[in-house]
This record gives structure tokens, C-alpha cells and sequence, in this order.
């Protein structure tokens, strides 16, 4: 498990809801929940459904038009920015060229929250670096061009960087795009492994069922379940949510749930 110095802490959505322009029609419909300290929210759903919009509102690049982000029970726009990049880190689909810097230098990116004005450094940020490198087994690639690496590799530096920010809640886009099995499997054993309280949007309703405490389901902008991804992830919601024929199978021997898919008639 990460060694964070900071505790998980409880993240709850409530009414949450957002459009490009307050006279449009909502991307986000009002959305609620609550993610308990320390587990694993996977949000769900086509494309279009507004998943990366919701995660948006989480790592506070929109303001929510109508209700509440709160992290420990403080709305996240009564923080500053500085003071909420402590709390929640992000790790996005699109990862930036990184201009040739190292592997270390980007890792080192993550602790600009804990700086104050032109500050290139601080007491302790060398240590919280080297603690990240050390947990993510990064060390043999600190001094690596960021752009030589493989994709797995990336995601994992990705993941380095918001680390290092000390947060509480750490948001997650879609971390298993692009990657082969291996590299899938590593970043879910990743995830697994933080002990933070985590929300990460998924494409694979099976990799939900393996990695995720609970699930929010998305169709169109507007919430349709959540809870543990066991009891509501009914061939029925599936169905109708994604607009296929679903069915859940256990896998033999293990007992793991395991949805096929099918066009409808």
C-alpha cells in the first residue's frame, strides 16, 4: 500500500449537475452519492453519458451549476485551488508531451500545491519524490526521458506524479485506454493497492466488477444506479444502459461475474 501521510477521506456528490452555458441543456443532470473513505467508485456508462464531465466537477475544473462537490464534508469551492489540489489529484487520458523532461522532474510536478510563490523546492519534497519512486518501483526509470517509455510505463509515472500531491481523493480518466492486457493488469493491481479513496470511469463493465467497492451507472447525462457493482449490474440496467443484450455468467471456476454482449434482434 501507498504510505500517504494523509488519510483517505470521504468524497460526496450532492445535486451535482452542469452544461456549457447555464441556458442549455444539462451534459451532467443532477447526480448524487457518496464514496466512503478508502474505496474504489467506478463510474460507467456509453460514451456520451457524461462520465468525464462528472470527473471534471471532481477535480474542480468545472463548477458545478447546481449542488455540491465536498471532500470530508467541505464543498471543494470553499477552498482555494492551491488547498484543493492537496486533497484531490487527477490523472487524465491526455497526457502532455513533457518537453524531454525525466521521469523524476515530472514526479517532482506533483508537489508544486505544497510550494509557495517561485519556491523550486522544499524541505521534504525530495523525500516524498523518492517514497513515490520507491512504491511504484520507478526507481530504474527516475532519470528517463518521460517520452522513451512505453505506455504502461506512462501511466504509472502519471499516477507517480499525482501521488505526490499527498492527495485524499485521486481521480482517475479511463487509465486503462490504449494499454495491452499486461499493462491493464498492472495499473488495475495499481489501484488496488493505494489505500486513497479512488473514482476512476471505465469502459469495461467486467473490470468494474473486479476492481470497483461500488459503481455509478450514466446513460445520457443522468444517473441510473449506484451501489455495489454485484447487486446493480443487472443484465436489465445493462441492457438498457448501453443499449445491448447483456448477460452475466460466473466464470468457473473462480465465481467472478463475467457480462457477454450481443447486438439486440
Amino acid at each position: 500500500m501507498y504510505p500517504c501521510s494523509m488519510k483517505a477521506a470521504e468524497l460526496e456528490v450532492i445535486g451535482a449537475s452542469w452544461a456549457p452555458h447555464k441556458s442549455t441543456q444539462p451534459i451532467l443532470h443532477p447526480t448524487s452519492f457518496r464514496v466512503c473513505a478508502g474505496r474504489v467508485l467506478g463510474v460507467v456508462g456509453p460514451n456520451g453519458a457524461g462520465k468525464s464531465t462528472l470527473l471534471r466537477l471532481l477535480y474542480r475544473f468545472h463548477k458545478p451549476h447546481s449542488g455540491q462537490v465536498m471532500v470530508d464534508g467541505q464543498d471543494i469551492w470553499s477552498m482555494n485551488a492551491r488547498a484543493a489540489a492537496k486533497r484531490i489529484a487527477a490523472v487524465l487520458q491526455e497526457q502532455a508531451s513533457a518537453f524531454g523532461l525525466t521521469v523524476r522532474e515530472i514526479i517532482e510536478l506533483g508537489r508544486t500545491p505544497h510550494r509557495s510563490g517561485f519556491a523550486t523546492g522544499r524541505v521534504g519534497d525530495a523525500q516524498v519524490v523518492e517514497r513515490v519512486l520507491s512504491s511504484l518501483n520507478l526507481q530504474a526509470l527516475a532519470d528517463r526521458d518521460f517520452r522513451t517509455l512505453s505506455g504502461g510505463e506512462r501511466q504509472r509515472v502519471m499516477v507517480a506524479r499525482a501521488l505526490a500531491q499527498e492527495p485524499q481523493v485521486l481521480i482517475l480518466d479511463e487509465p486503462t485506454n490504449h494499454l495491452d492486457v499486461r499493462h491493464q493488469l498492472e495499473v488495475v493491481s495499481l489501484i488496488r493497492s493505494l489505500g486513497l479513496t479512488i473514482v476512476v470511469s471505465l469502459h469495461d463493465l467486467n473490470m468494474a466488477n473486479g476492481l470497483c467497492d461500488d459503481v455509478l451507472v450514466l446513460r445520457d447525462g443522468h444517473p441510473q444506479g449506484f451501489g455495489p457493482p454485484q447487486a446493480l449490474l443487472t443484465d436489465r440496467l445493462v441492457s438498457d444502459t448501453f443499449r445491448v443484450d447483456a448477460r452475466r455468467e460466473q466464470l468457473v471456476p473462480s465465481g467472478t461475474p463475467h457480462f457477454s454482449f450481443t447486438l439486440p434482434h
